[in-house]
């Protein structure tokens, strides 16, 4: 990872961690069963931050941290703050009262989110065709969830859900800032920031929820997510934003929606009516044609301020 990766290498990088992350909501409902949710995102994040720790003997890694400045520091806070700590602990509790495809295709309105907050961050207008994928998008949560889709989830789960949705938009631009140019190490970027805010979490868990006994499938479930699905996937992100830009990033991890239907369907036996099919279609054609034309529009990559 030393060089920055080529365009087609980082997006199927990308697109293998979306597969990945996909695999995580069926993990983490089936863990729920047994695990509170907080203590479960902490014990999953701190684990990550563990496996991650002995990079800090490498040589280049302990130097990169030397060499961050204020500017890299109050970035890499920010991303623990907001990627892991908000935005991982709120998924975690949002997936204790939502389906799985139900909060995935919530959070599809991420790719969204980053692309309006270009007007301010690039001063970049959206063009017709964007207004057209908006609203699209927004028209396939209408069909999913009109007319009773509300009334049957939590409203509470709905509500850390539009948390995490925020949290991982702020995290996603912030991610790109620091990551952008391949001036940073990803190693120690995800090292730093996910202790930023793994700690946090697992001690307001604790407080919180307690640490329940847990048996081998339980451990099992946790080292899984904190080795494979945090510790690996999250260095290859940052990876992949030292090539991709925030709305390119955003596009992809919108693609994670179709994945996590299909393995909720086949683990968690969450299936979908022909409205609710419909609905994520058109929610995924949406955010698809929103970042596609904006990237059309313009022949260089934005810089994210």
């Amino acid at each position: 990872m030393e060089k920055t990766p080529s365009r087609i290498k980082a997006i199927l990088l990308n697109f293998l961690m979306v597969i990945i992350w996909a695999s995580s909501c069926v993990l983490i409902k089936i863990g729920l069963k047994d695990i509170p949710a907080l203590t479960f995102a902490g014990l999953r994040y701190f684990l990550a931050f563990l496996f991650l720790l002995p990079f800090i003997f490498q040589k280049k890694v302990r130097q990169q941290i030397r060499d961050f400045n204020k500017s890299d520091w109050r970035l890499i806070i920010l991303m623990g703050v907001f990627s892991y700590f908000v935005a991982q602990g709120t998924q975690f509790l949002s997936l204790d009262y939502l389906p799985a495809t139900t909060l995935s295709l919530l959070l599809n309105l991420t790719s969204i989110l980053v692309t309006i907050s270009a007007i301010f961050l690039i001063k970049e207008l959206p063009t017709k065709v964007q207004v057209l994928g908006v609203l699209i998008n927004l028209a396939g949560m209408f069909v999913f969830f009109y007319p009773d889709g509300f009334s049957g989830n939590s409203t509470l789960g709905f509500v850390f859900g539009v948390i995490c949705l925020l949290a991982n938009a702020i995290g996603t631009v912030v991610t790109r800032k620091i990551n952008s140019g391949g001036r940073v190490n990803p190693i120690a970027v995800t090292l730093t920031a996910m202790g930023i805010g793994s700690i946090p979490m697992l001690v307001a868990g604790i407080l919180w929820q307690g640490l329940p006994h847990l048996g081998l499938q339980s451990w099992v479930i946790i080292l899984v997510l904190a080795l494979v699905n945090t510790a690996f996937t999250f260095v290859v992100w940052n990876y992949t934003l030292q090539t991709l830009n925030a709305m390119e990033s955003a596009i992809i991890n919108g693609t994670m929606l179709v994945f996590v239907a299909i393995f909720a369907w086949i683990f968690l036996k969450e299936t979908q009516d022909l409205a609710g099919i419909i609905g994520l279609a058109l929610a995924f054609l949406g955010a698809v044609i929103v970042n596609i034309r904006f990237e059309r529009k313009s022949t260089s990559q934005p810089k994210v301020n």
